[in-house]
């Protein structure tokens, strides 16, 4: 009778517990960056922070995990600098200021506005009337991609025959003629624009000097950035535009855990680097990289401890 008392004890226990203790953390399609970061991430956390389980879960990117993060659908998500910056003011997609903070900066995104090679399009201007994808709805990269044909005066609506593709989609779509162009916001050597590269003569799009400053006016988030010569296969050094990745939380967040995953993050990023290069921008240094959106307690309290 008593074997009997403490299974049903531990069955009503158990099932509370482990809801309690499972998160996820918001990444984006498994083609790009985003996806492989998370789940090194995660596995960091879960193995170093105490009751912590995290997994990595596929979205559609900035604009899906920022929402979900608020929401306390997710215990932390990977967005673009310039989303969360939104989101924090209550600007772009975003009706209201949202209730975020940053644990830390990851490393930047840069710009890939791309076209083969015999496209004819050399110029951030030559895509007007042109089949362009500007990114997986609801992502950093639809973001950005809309905001810099506008600043150039080019109305997404009504100048181009827009579609919104992931990664994968868009470098296929492009490889079968499907689209003339296609925007990836994604950090340098992103997966899908290497493969497309090795099997298709791709050109990446310049942005101008003055297409960079007058974007970088109306959107301080981004800074001025150039692709070295040969990142992608037989393509030359491009001049573009960069965003910082940040990690988004909910200001709701609990000191202690902030605190806690941004200790564990740090101690183990050599463990995240074995799986994305990239990570090797994710230091105590670059942390608060993200101007404008104020860094988790928690997190600014790890980092004060450093320079103890």
């Amino acid at each position: 009778m008593l074997h009997r008392v403490l299974m049903l004890a531990l069955l009503l226990v158990l099932p509370a517990s482990a809801q309690a203790d499972n998160y996820s953390i918001g990444t984006g399609g498994q083609s790009g960056i985003y996806y492989p970061f998370g789940g090194a991430l995660a596995k960091v956390w879960s193995d170093k922070v105490p009751e912590v389980n995290v997994k990595a879960e596929v979205t559609a990117a900035s604009v899906e995990n920022t929402i979900k993060v608020v929401r306390g659908d997710m215990i932390a998500g990977i967005a673009m600098g310039n989303v969360v910056l939104d989101a924090y003011k209550g600007e772009g997609k975003f009706r209201s200021a949202m209730p975020v903070n940053t644990l830390f900066a990851l490393y930047p995104n840069l710009v890939h506005a791309i076209s083969l090679e015999n496209s004819g399009i050399s110029s951030l201007a030559d895509l007007k009337g042109k089949r362009i994808s500007l990114g997986a709805p609801a992502s950093g990269t639809a973001v950005t991609s809309a905001a810099l044909l506008e600043s150039i005066g080019i109305d997404v609506k009504k100048d181009i025959k827009a579609v919104y593709l992931n990664y994968s989609e868009t470098t296929n779509a492009l490889a079968n003629g499907q689209i003339d162009a296609g925007f990836i916001v994604g950090g340098q050597g992103v997966g899908a624009v290497t493969q497309v590269a090795l099997t298709h003569k791709v050109n990446i799009i310049p942005v101008s000097a003055a297409e960079s400053a007058a974007f970088i006016k109306q959107h301080p988030a981004y800074s001025s950035y150039t692709i070295p010569a040969d990142v992608y296969n037989n393509v030359g050094a491009v001049a573009t535009l960069s965003v910082w990745n940040v990690i988004v939380v909910s200001a709701k967040m609990s000191d202690e855990m902030a605190f806690n995953l941004t200790k564990a993050a740090f101690e183990n990023m050599t463990e995240v680097q074995k799986v994305v290069k990239v990570a090797e921008a994710t230091t105590p240094d670059n942390a608060g990289r993200l101007e404008g959106v104020p860094l988790h307690p928690g997190a600014q309290k790890y980092l004060d401890s450093l320079a103890k």
